[in-house]
Parts: structure tokens; sequence; C-alpha cells
């Protein structure tokens, strides 16, 4: 049983670390803790309660209401002058009242349309929080890669050219190199140590950074998985296309147009009859009159019809009205502002794959120089100090710019899919 349970808690922990590995453990922290996202939650939730709130206005209400009262009258008098006796009266009475809206023009049904739409906005509004989030973990994640990769290249860096360094104290004893040769190796050694220093500083702020969009403390970037894959459209026609529909930002556009047009109904159906329906009942107890008890029923109906009201009425048309208009062509901007971010995003695809491919041919070109001048520096051949600083220079920019682009490639990725709406936890694989 004992080894069963060894077993279990292995497996059960091998699987947790190799979850906390991959990109998609952080972004869930990040949706999980991050603060705007939570408010946003809460912003939706409300506006759900409005919605039902809309509702109310179609279903009857119900008030029930009570009252008891004691009079005690003293020192009274006729129109003589004789004293009264004293009176008493107490009383007593119990209403139940019922209350239903019968015709409104079509005000309460545009109310309950508009809250609809303010909830679908909301959820959109969530949507789009989600994704910015998604994107912003997802960048932090890839740039603590990157810069802990820098910092690796340029700690390798300075080894090397103190190794060089001597080295070539050593040749310069033997009389195979000057002493211009020595101090560019020395000259080579402080720019690489002050390059550290500065790649340090830029790790430090990546892990503050990551630290502060995951709410995780930054792991160690040698266990981290690089790989992701997204699924992305094959051209830029598509992409507008996806983006037409599916776009967070169009689509919440397109929701303000839809609310204003309920605005200006809302308005016009100020000037509409409005009918209700109440119906009371009512119990009443007076123990110093003639009459004990008195029982009441009442139905009511009541038909309101506005006519003029200083004017108010028609400027609130005019106003909705122009709030009409400048949704619409919000909306239609939105459209055209959206459409240029496309085609930006996907440019930047573009051009960040070709990009990638061309650093990757250039490290391994710079590989390939490197090894050879160096062997020919350490064999005291023709090679001068000089040219192999130059290569490692070459092939130190080389590994950096392609870490850098395999960084920035899959970022555009991530970016184009949030301008398409299409970006969320489930896509990551």
């Amino acid at each position: 049983m004992k080894k069963y349970f060894t077993i279990i808690f292995i497996l059960f922990s091998s699987n947790f670390l190799h979850a906390k590995d991959n990109l998609k453990f952080y972004v869930e922290k990040a949706l999980e803790n991050n603060l705007q996202l939570n408010a946003e939650r809460k912003n939706f939730e409300s506006a759900k309660q409005s919605k039902n709130i809309s509702r109310s206005e179609f279903l009857p209400s119900i008030t029930i209401s009570g009252d008891q009262s004691s009079t005690t009258s003293t020192n009274r008098t006729n129109q003589n002058g004789a004293s009264l006796a004293d009176s008493n009266s107490d009383s007593e009475s119990k209403k139940i009242s019922v209350d239903q809206k019968i015709f409104s023009g079509f005000k309460g049904l545009n109310t309950f349309k508009k809250s609809e739409l303010e909830t679908q906005k909301a959820n959109l509004s969530l949507k789009k929080v989600k994704q910015q989030t998604i994107l912003d973990a997802t960048s932090a994640y890839f740039d603590l890669i990157f810069k802990s990769k820098n910092e690796k290249f340029n700690s390798s860096n300075v080894n090397l050219f103190e190794r060089q360094v001597d080295s070539d104290n050593a040749r310069l004893q033997k009389g195979e190199i000057t002493l211009t040769d020595l101090a560019q190796s020395e000259s080579s050694l402080a720019g690489a140590r002050a390059n550290l220093i500065k790649a340090k500083t830029e790790l430090l702020a990546s892990k503050t950074n990551f630290e502060r969009v995951t709410r995780e403390k930054s792991p160690d970037t040698e266990s981290l998985a690089e790989k992701v894959l997204l699924i992305l459209p094959n051209s830029l026609e598509e992409s507008l296309s996806l983006a037409d529909t599916n776009n967070i930002e169009i689509l919440i556009s397109k929701l303000d147009y839809e609310i204003a047009v309920k605005d200006l109904n809302i308005e016009r159906s100020r000037f509409s009859p409005s009918a209700s329906l109440n119906y009371s009942k009512s119990e009443n107890d007076d123990f110093s009159s003639t009459i004990d008890k008195t029982d009441q029923e009442t139905v009511k109906a009541t038909i309101t019809w506005p006519i003029v009201k200083g004017g108010e009425n028609i400027s609130s048309i005019k106003k909705s009205s122009y709030d009409k208009q400048k949704y619409q062509l919000i909306l239609q901007d939105t459209k055209n502002r959206i459409n240029t971010e496309i085609s930006n995003a996907w440019s930047k695809y573009q051009s960040s794959k070709s990009v990638l491919e061309a650093t990757r041919a250039q490290l391994k070109a710079a590989e390939i120089a490197n090894e050879g001048i160096t062997l020919e520096y350490d064999s005291g051949n023709t090679r001068t100090t000089l040219e192999l600083i130059q290569s490692r220079s070459l092939l130190l920019d080389a590994r950096i710019a392609f870490a850098r682009s395999e960084r920035d490639f899959i970022v555009s990725q991530f970016d184009l899919s949030k301008q398409l709406g299409s970006l969320s936890i489930n896509l990551i694989k």
C-alpha cells in the first residue's frame, strides 16, 4: 500500500511541476489574480442584476400596509360653553394593494432590451480584459525567457574575454602579440562587463514585470517550455473577415449603437399613453364610532397621456437622435481603425516570421565563422586579435537577435489573435 501511495504521490508531484513549466499555467494564474479582470467580473454581475430590475417592470407589485391609532379628547365644550364628557377614539386599518402596468408606450420593452444589450456589452468588456491579460502574460513569459538568455549570453561572453585576456598576457610575454592586441582584448572585456550589467538589470526588470502580471514568483527559466502553437488565418483577407465578426472593439461599438437606438425609442415612448390597473382591499376597525367595521375592495384603471411638458420630451428625442448618429459614426470609425490595426498586426506577424528565419541563418553562419577564426587565432595563424573580437561580437549579436526574434514571433501571433477576437486560454496548446 505504501508503494502505491509513493507512486501516486510522485506522479502527482511530477505533473504539478510540469504544469508550472508551461505558458498555460502562468496565463491561468494571471487570469485568476488580475485585479482589473476581477473588477470586470463584478461589473458583469452588476449588469445582470440591471437586467433583472428592468424585467420587474412587467410584473405586478404588491404592497401591504397597516396602521393603528388611539385618540383621547379632553376639556371639550359645546357652543354654549357647557362641558362635554371626554372621548376616546381607537381605530385600526389593514390594506393590501396590487399594481400592474398594462401599457407604457413600449418604454418597458425597450428598457428591457437595452438592459440585455448592456449585459452583452459588460460580457464583451470582460472578454476584452481577459484577452489583454493573456497577451500581457504571454509577453511577460517570453520576455523573461529572452532576458534570461540575454544575461546568459553576456555572462558567457565575459568569461570568454576573461580567458582571452589571460591568454593574451601569456602570448605577449612570448612576443606572439603586441601590447595593442592586449589592450584591444582588455577594452572588449570592459565592454562585455558593461553589457552584462545592463543585461542583469533588464532581467531583474523582466522578473518584476512577470511577477506583477502573473502574481507568481518568477521561475527558473531553464525549465520553461518555449514552444506554443496558435492556429491563425492564412491570409490578410481572411483576418479582416474574422475581425469584422469577432473583434471585441467592433462588437462593443455595435452594441453602443444599438443601445443608442433603444434610448431613442424610450424617449419617443414618453409621448405615448400609458395604462395601469390597481386592485386594493382594506379592513377598517373603529371601536368608538357608530360604524364598527368596514371592508372595502377597489379596482382602479388609470390612463395617462402626456401632451406638453415644457418642451422637455422633444429636446430629449433630439438629444437621443444625435447620440444615435454619433455612435453610428463611431462604429464606422472603429471598423476603419481595426482594419488598419489588423493589417499592421498581420504585417508584424509576417515580418517577425521572416526575421526569425533570417536570424537563424545569421546565427548559424556566425557560429561557423567564430569557430574557424578562434581555431586559427589559437594556432598562431594570421588572424588578428581584432578579427577574433569582431567574430565574438558578431556571434553574441546573432545569439541575442535570434532569441529576440523567437520572442517577437510568438508575441506577434498572440497580438494578431487578440486583434481577431479569438484569443482565449483554450487556444494555447
